[in-house]
């Protein structure tokens, strides 16, 4: 069984011969091949090079074109702030859309992919080409929070929630209807599955989840299943108050943040839900050493049960020592 068969055997509740691992690495990657960041961030054959080099040599089952949250909010006009060695960054301090009233010039702009949009698609399809079938190739969106966030700044959504529910909903539409193009171009070019981040949901409240952010994320779910691609969605952060939403959304696997308990997560989600993580990707996985990340990712296992993938509560630190990544792939493969 090959990386991509274990992985979508796993999804499809099919025997695997062990777990995947899909961890998400990004910085790590793109050490590893001794490229600078902006350069990973940038130029897709730069990252294909970084996640082929890094799943070989760390036995995970999938490659990712993840590289940063800006990618569509830059395509959109938002000013962004590029490093030598870190990943890009929204400023938030000049936000696309501190003025509302710009929102409506995006809604009537023609749809269209920008120029850092089009560079994840191209390196999904040159992951595609490279990995000849062997290995998950996972394509990325923003979620409905994450984006506004980006495009509004977050202090400001947060308080448009109370203040202005209403351009919310008008913000969030013309995100869903970004995402779901953006996701078609990537499935399109060969991903097998599509990673929603929406980090900024797990700063709301259930109340607010469910009325406000619950409904969008599920027509970005959905939207995605109907254009044939899978889903797993990466919420960073403690997600414990907004687990019931979650569980309705049908997605096909859910990465839980080390502030969920896994076993939390399990009771709540319910017992077909994959489930990847959770050990804390600093004081755990960079911070520990090959034998207790092992038993860390042990612990997790035996919270999850079987519909489990091997992985960190959020993106391997570019500096974690490569026994303690390696470890989680031995977890896999005995397990």
């Amino acid at each position: 069984m090959n990386s991509r068969e274990r992985a979508r055997a796993m999804l499809d509740g099919e025997p695997v011969d062990h777990l995947p691992n899909m961890a998400i690495t990004m910085m790590f990657a793109a050490d590893q091949i001794g490229a600078p960041y902006y350069d990973y961030a940038t130029d897709y054959r730069v990252l294909v090079d970084g996640q082929l080099a890094t799943s070989e040599r760390f036995g995970i089952d999938h490659v990712s074109v993840i590289s940063d949250p800006a990618i569509e909010a830059a395509d959109c006009g938002a000013t962004v702030k590029f490093y030598p060695n870190q990943p890009p960054a929204i400023d938030e301090t000049a936000a696309l859309l501190l003025d509302k009233s710009r929102l409506n010039a995006l809604q009537t702009h023609p749809m269209g992919l920008g120029a850092r949009m089009t560079n994840r698609v191209e390196g999904v399809a040159l992951l595609k080409e490279r990995t000849h079938g062997d290995r998950w190739v996972e394509g990325w969106v923003e979620g409905p929070c994450a984006e506004a966030s980006d495009l509004r700044g977050i202090n400001n959504l947060m308080l448009d929630f109370t203040d202005d529910p209403e351009f919310v909903a008008d913000l969030f539409g013309f995100v869903i209807g970004m995402e779901l193009e953006f996701a078609k171009a990537q499935i399109q070019a060969g991903a097998d599955i599509i990673g929603i981040g929406d980090a900024a949901a797990s700063l709301v409240g259930p109340r607010i989840y469910k009325q406000m952010v619950l409904p969008y994320e599920k027509r970005l779910v959905d939207g995605i299943h109907a254009l044939g691609g899978r889903v797993r969605l990466h919420i960073c952060g403690n997600t414990r108050q907004i687990l019931d939403g979650i569980a309705q959304l049908g997605c096909d696997m859910v990465d839980l943040d080390y502030f969920t308990p896994v076993g939390e997560g399990r009771q709540r989600l319910g017992p077909n839900q994959v489930i990847l993580g959770n050990i804390d990707p600093v004081r755990a996985l960079r911070d520990g050493t090959p034998e207790s990340v092992y038993q860390a990712i042990a612990n997790c296992h035996s919270q999850a049960g079987n519909r489990y993938i091997v992985g960190a509560g959020c993106e391997v630190p570019r500096d974690t020592p490569p026994a303690n990544l390696l470890a989680l792939a031995h977890y896999a493969e005995a397990h």
